[in-house]
């Protein structure tokens, strides 16, 4: 039998590196990765952030936990995902309201990554173990509630192959995940004044059961894809848009009301008035609206300052202006029920007022109060000058949370290929 022949190891002045079978071998070397998701683009957004931050952002492939919808299954969203699925069964064999459910349709990224897929834990662990040999070991970043059941399975069959990442509190058993990244306001159902706002036959099933430990990474904001590179690409890409628009420009974000953060024409008329009042002290102020903006809320913005010269409302087509907005504008305006939309504002390290905050509670509370204490948001009032810039250490929880991803990898002998 002809012996294998291995390459000679390169020198180390070597300007191309070492190979990685001489680095740590390749079933230690973290070359792929694969993307949880539950529909949401804001929570997919988290996932999506980390592994660009470490550098696995290219050829993902999105899998997808799908919930019934339509009919009576829009009132269950509030369940468990399998105990939502069994009633929907349930429902299908024996109601007239099978007719309009439906899953959500699995169409591609509109990132432009992979094909999305539903969500299956065993196909995905049969995935790492085939290309185990080849490929290494597989970084598996779920977000959200209803990729709990579905990530923390593909651990429990395959605890050696893939290195699991959940973002957003899964509330009990911390230790089905290698790490846990989440805000700190997860927490705040702890605090004493937390404690005062849930029952005590309540707190089981809403509060987090475990304090945080080694493995648990508490973040200020949302994790998201904007950085520095995204920003300057942003500012390249939209410069002919942006470039000569009169300054300072004040770009306003409006999301909608959440049960945290109730709210409706009454804040879009005082958003309304307060824009008004800062006029003076803006060369320009663009506006954008959410897919949760109510129509109403939208319809009073309109009304108000649709004719102003000064003022540009998108329209909502094609391409959104948001990444141009990120790199070009001088400050900004944010709805205080997004904290996914507050968080890539903070990451500007940019002028950031915050409008509605004192219409939110529960753990939105902590939040915000935690921005204005480091400095890093101030109300919306309408007496501000926006001319007046004033700065801040931009949050860079991604970074950090990469960071920390990195070290928990090392610790297992695992590295990242970049």
């Amino acid at each position: 039998m002809k012996p294998i022949e291995l390459p000679e190891p390169p020198s180390p002045t070597a300007a191309r590196g070492m190979p990685d079978i001489f680095e740590s071998g390749v079933h230690t070397i973290v070359r792929r990765a694969i993307v949880i998701g539950n529909g949401f683009p804001s929570s997919e957004n988290h996932s999506i952030g980390l592994l660009r931050a470490l550098g696995l952002s290219q050829n993902l492939l999105i899998y997808r936990v799908t919930r019934p919808r339509g009919g009576i299954d829009d009132w269950l969203q509030w369940l468990p995902l399998s105990l939502h699925r069994k009633f929907h069964y349930l429902i299908s064999m024996f109601s007239a309201f099978s007719s309009k459910s439906q899953y959500l349709p699995l169409t591609s990224h509109p990132n432009g990554l992979s094909s999305i897929l539903e969500a299956d834990a065993k196909r995905i662990v049969n995935l790492a173990r085939q290309t185990y040999e080849k490929e290494g070991p597989l970084l598996v970043v779920a977000s959200g509630r209803d990729t709990i059941s579905v990530a923390s399975s593909i651990k429990r069959l395959a605890p050696d192959l893939v290195f699991l990442v959940q973002i957003q509190h899964p509330r009990s058993h911390l230790n089905r995940f290698d790490m846990v990244i989440t805000p700190h306001h997860d927490y705040y159902p702890l605090t004493p004044e937390g404690q005062k706002q849930v029952p005590k036959f309540l707190r089981r099933w809403i509060t987090p059961r475990e304090p945080p430990d080694s493995h648990v990474v508490l973040t200020l904001g949302a994790l998201h894809r904007i950085d520095f590179a995204s920003l300057r690409s942003a500012a390249i890409t939209w410069q002919d848009v942006f470039a000569h628009v009169p300054r300072p420009l004040l770009v306003v974000n409006i999301g909608g009301p959440t049960k945290n953060c109730r709210y409706g024409v009454d804040l879009a008329k005082q958003l309304a008035t307060s824009l008004l009042g800062v006029l003076g002290s803006c060369g320009s102020v663009r506006i954008s609206f959410s897919e949760r903006t109510p129509r109403k809320v939208s319809s009073i913005i309109l009304k108000e300052l649709g004719n102003n010269p000064k003022v540009c409302i998108w329209d909502g087509q094609e391409p959104n202006p948001h990444m141009g907005h990120l790199a070009w504008a001088d400050a900004f305006v944010v709805t205080a029920d997004s904290v996914s939309m507050i968080s890539e504002a903070c990451s500007t390290g940019k002028p950031v007022y915050i409008m509605g905050a004192e219409r939110c509670r529960w753990k939105f509370t902590e939040f915000h109060k935690s921005l204005r204490e480091r400095g890093v948001v101030r109300p919306f009032t309408g007496s501000e000058d926006i001319s007046e810039s004033w700065s801040y250490p931009p949050l860079d929880d991604t970074a950090d949370a990469a960071k920390r991803v990195h070290e928990a990898l090392a610790a297992r002998g695992w590295k990242l290929k970049i």
